[in-house]
């Protein structure tokens, strides 16, 4: 299988990254970027019905792809573990609502306020190691979370109450991270495992939504065609990011993760036309700036 024997030449831009690496990150991160494209042609749909086709549908996309691979059999000693099975079952259960909340803002016209989450992300990650592992805050970090929790104070005051879509989706996701790094499986076999524990909560809701005539499934071939599609557009990039993070850099996914979020807020304000404030625009400002002094502070650490 191609995958598993990824070219790993060096790129010659990022000296000790690979390049089948770099393709690898850069289509998980545009897929990414343009997914509220997709998400956007779902907005009548009920939200917890759209994550629960997510999450169906991916559980056959990553079975395939880990079966193409020859990596199924690691997924047995997980199913065999109590505490990564509750581990894994925590984690579902964040990102499984991390994908609701991200849905509804996407259906409501706040894909803009998503794409802050995204910026906050990893800002709120830094902030968790220190909470939680003991890590020690450098000057520039501390600069950077300050600036941050400042345009998180600008936009409560001037919106009248708190960013919480954007609040909500960046802590949501590096408790993710931060839970799936307790775990020793890895990234495809994890994110199948979980997709395995959520499936029969998903198919049950989505069999109650059909059988009492809520259901979006059958009511066209469009809407089938699109939710069947949710476990593809879902599974693919996170697959794909697994294989590029392992032949990266971390200074490197680093700069990368920035290009989603990037797609996000773009679309949101070009392509859905959703307003964007002047006080939008100085918070926005103030969270680069905070992401431009992390990351100039993560790049200055040896790799």
């Amino acid at each position: 299988m191609r995958v598993a024997q990824a070219e790993s030449r060096p790129v010659s831009a990022l000296s000790g990254d690979t390049r089948a690496g770099f393709f690898y990150a850069l289509g998980a991160y545009l897929l990414w970027g343009f997914l509220p494209l997709y998400l956007k042609l779902l907005e009548d749909i009920d939200a917890f019905e759209v994550m629960a086709h997510r999450a169906f549908w991916s559980l056959p996309v990553a079975g395939v792809v880990l079966w193409l691979i020859g990596r199924t059999g690691d997924v047995l000693p997980t199913l065999k573990s109590p505490k990564k099975l509750a581990i894994l079952f925590i984690t579902a259960t964040i990102i499984s609502s991390n994908w609701t909340i991200y849905v509804w803002a996407i259906s409501v016209g706040r894909t803009i306020e998503a794409a802050l989450g995204y910026y906050i992300n990893p800002l709120i990650t830094v902030a968790m190691g220190a909470a939680f592992l003991g890590e020690r805050f450098t000057r520039a970090q501390l600069i950077a979370l300050a600036l941050a929790a400042l345009a998180v104070v600008l936009l409560t005051v001037r919106g009248g109450s708190l960013p919480w879509v954007s609040l909500t989706l960046a802590i949501s996701f590096a408790a993710y991270g931060f839970l799936r790094k307790t775990v020793d499986v890895g990234p495809s076999q994890g994110f199948l495992v979980e997709v395995m524990l959520l499936a029969p909560f998903a198919l049950a809701f989505i069999i109650w939504r059909e059988a009492s005539g809520q259901g979006a499934f059958f009511e066209s071939a469009g809407y089938t065609a699109l939710l069947l599609g949710c476990g593809p557009v879902t599974a693919a990039p996170l697959i794909l990011y697994a294989f590029g993070v392992k032949g990266l850099r971390l200074s490197t996914i680093g700069l990368m993760q920035y290009i989603a979020p990037t797609l996000i807020f773009l679309t949101g304000l070009l392509v859905f036309r959703e307003p964007f404030s002047f006080w939008q625009a100085v918070a926005f400002a103030m969270i680069w700036a905070a992401l431009v002094i992390y990351t100039w502070s993560a790049l200055r650490k040896p790799s």
